[in-house]
């Protein structure tokens, strides 16, 4: 079947970033950010890592987002759910600061032009494991309007995480096509590489890898920016 659909992650793919500096200074932030309203820093940080812990394990049927507070209230105190306005406003402010220690790869904007001038579809398909707001302005840092992808999912509308196939199980269904006419484009070997087990396409875009396990990266198609137009162009 012929492909009609790319998924893009975003983090480390289009996106370029060192992901532990990236959340070092994220947590960093946010702590500054909530310590006048009661939260300490090092008690926030441990409730934020469980919370993301639980969306990463999520198979409740909840939405991540339901799944962190949960999660995150449960650490915190039941009534924490009210300072949830308080994240909303860090991620409009203060989040934007943490540009600063992400790159910029220009050709992440001439692949996804790419992509839209031979009439594939075109999702954001990166770990919803923030709200919309976090997620679209981590796109537009990448020089990217989120208008250009026809889904992007977030916390807010997914109840499952990368590498759990049923994240991509949910993408599929969301944009009525099958595993076969799909090519997923991602820089982590576990969470990304996984989807040719659902029968899609792959390609590892390899300037910011993830390999945890020191996986054989030959099995896939991979390279940097030009070798992946390279193998669009030929699809």
């Amino acid at each position: 079947m012929a492909i009609t659909t790319v998924l893009f992650d975003l983090d480390g793919t289009l996106l370029p970033m060192d992901q532990d500096v990236f959340v070092k200074t994220y947590f960093g932030l946010l702590a500054k950010k909530l310590a006048p309203h009661g939260y300490e820093p090092d008690a926030l940080i441990k409730a934020v890592w469980t919370g993301t812990g639980a969306m990463i394990k999520n198979n409740s049927g909840k939405t991540n987002e339901d799944m962190f507070w949960d999660t995150f209230c449960a650490i915190m105190g039941a009534d924490c759910r009210k300072d949830e306005p308080l994240f909303r406003e860090f991620y409009e402010n203060e989040f934007s600061q943490v540009r600063q220690v992400c790159g910029f790869a220009p050709k992440a904007v001439d692949v996804i032009a790419l992509v839209k001038r031979r009439g594939f579809r075109v999702a954001l398909a990166t770990n919803p494991l923030f709200p919309a707001i976090a997620t679209e302005s981590r796109a537009r840092w990448a020089g990217l309007d989120p208008a250009d992808f026809e889904l992007i999912t977030t916390y807010e509308t997914s109840t499952a995480c990368k590498p759990n196939p049923d994240y991509y199980r949910e993408v599929l269904a969301r944009l009525g096509v099958s595993a076969a006419e799909c090519l997923m484009v991602g820089n982590d070997v576990d969470e990304d590489m996984m989807a040719r087990e659902l029968g899609m396409e792959v390609f590892l875009l390899t300037d910011c890898m993830i390999n945890r396990h020191s996986t054989d990266i030959e099995q896939y198609p991979h390279g940097g920016f030009d070798e992946l137009m390279a193998f669009i162009e030929k699809l």
